[in-house]
């Protein structure tokens, strides 16, 4: 097929831009069944892990999934990494959905994410994000072209913060990635202490992503005389954080951690001698029931060495029910965010990693969270066999009523 050399020069900007990985040049628009989907995320950084590579894989395991090659779809998959900085990861968006990108998903940072959505918006083009957490994506900076998929800082301050609370940690210390997920997360949760009648003792901001060295903070939380240090960070912040905090015995003072966004990759880098009896939240877990492990066993051969996020999973999700909704409407209306994201709150989802859900008017995937324990060396069985369930909180519960989020999508 010819090569358009307006849009290969568009994504070679993209790529020199964002320092990203090799864009290929996009084929130009058939008359038939041509997609094109962008996938931006964090492909060097702290949230490698838990997007990356992986997002790709899943991305490409939906594909496979759907048949999209069966159907007669012609889909590309480019990648593009915007290095936590919100000026490039806005700047890859404008240039994808410029020069033909029909849906980018992914993004791993609530500023970038933040941004992006404000750039889908603008040139009204699908943006499914599954793996920034602030909750302001269906709230005050809620739009048409944006579904969010997988989990929130409303979800986490409530199930991880909340179950931490409940067993009686009242008083706490905050160590915050200095940037909008961050403070987002410590303030809801910090609300969720003090409405349970705890009170915070100290807090940190400390800069991202060029922290790695967390013993200064450290020492200042062991000292506040808190009873819970609570983590408003993820990624390899959270590895590094954790890890030091059992090298400066804070937990063996009596003081406990509250990892505010773990996830599973975060756990198989600690280890388990490490991470030992941590309490989390997440959406998906790889060992769940027979349907999640079935996807897990097909997208693990596409990448061998992580097994895949509640975030990676998402990424899944979302591409699934996202070429489902363009099978209902057609590829020349796809061409609109708002008329794809319009259809896709219209379906039910259902797919191997989340079962049969639904996605709401502000564009919030509704799926329950569930409060994990991590296990001890001795009760894992095999490999990523990480977690035992302690709860599970069904979607109604797991995310802010629409009533006060603020979404102007949301009709009073």
């Amino acid at each position: 097929m010819t090569k358009n050399p307006t849009r290969r020069k568009i994504l070679g900007t993209a790529a020199i831009a964002a320092a990203a990985t090799t864009l290929p040049a996009l084929p130009a628009r058939a008359a038939g069944k041509s997609l094109t989907i962008g996938v931006c995320s964090d492909f060097s950084g702290p949230y490698s892990d838990i997007g990356g590579e992986t997002s790709v894989a899943c991305v490409r395991q939906a594909l496979e999934d759907f048949g999209a090659a069966n159907k007669g779809y012609d889909v590309t998959v480019i990648k593009g990494d915007h290095q936590n900085k919100p000026d490039i990861g806005a700047g890859l968006a404008r240039q994808w959905f410029d020069s033909g990108v029909d849906m980018l998903i992914d993004v791993p940072n609530s500023a970038v994410g933040l941004a992006i959505a404000t750039v889908a918006a603008e040139k009204n083009k699908t943006y499914i994000n599954s793996n920034s957490a602030t909750s302001l994506l269906t709230g005050t900076k809620c739009n048409a072209q944006t579904i969010h998929w997988t989990y929130d800082t409303y979800m986490l301050a409530h199930s991880t913060g909340g179950a931490m609370v409940a067993s009686g940690g009242k008083n706490w210390f905050f160590i915050t990635a200095d940037y909008a997920f961050g403070h987002l997360l410590r303030d809801q949760t910090e609300a969720v202490v003090k409405a349970a009648g705890g009170q915070v003792m100290g807090n940190v901001n400390y800069p991202f992503p060029q922290t790695t060295d967390f013993s200064s903070f450290l020492v200042q939380a062991q000292s506040s005389g808190a009873q819970v240090l609570g983590l408003a960070n993820a990624g390899k912040d959270t590895v590094n954080s954790v890890k030091q905090a059992h090298q400066f015995g804070i937990t063996q003072s009596g003081m406990k951690i509250a990892a505010l966004l773990v996830f599973l990759n975060d756990v198989h880098g600690m280890g388990l001698d490490i991470a030992q009896g941590l309490t989390l939240t997440e959406s998906f877990y790889w060992n769940m029931n027979d349907r999640t492990r079935a996807f897990t066993k097909r997208v693990l051969p596409k990448t061998p060495n992580n097994y895949p996020s509640m975030g990676q999973a998402g990424c899944y999700s979302g591409t699934l029910h996202f070429m489902k909704a363009v099978d209902v409407i057609g590829v020349p209306a796809a061409a609109s965010g708002a008329a794809v994201v319009e259809q896709m709150k219209k379906m039910p989802t259902d797919d191997d990693a989340f079962g049969k859900r639904s996605i709401r008017e502000d564009g919030r995937f509704m799926c329950p969270s569930y409060l994990f324990r991590v296990k001890k060396p001795g009760e894992s069985k095999i490999p990523w066999d990480y977690y035992d369930l302690l709860h599970t909180t069904p979607a109604e519960q797991t995310f802010a009523p629409l009533a006060t989020e603020g979404c102007p999508l949301v009709k009073a």
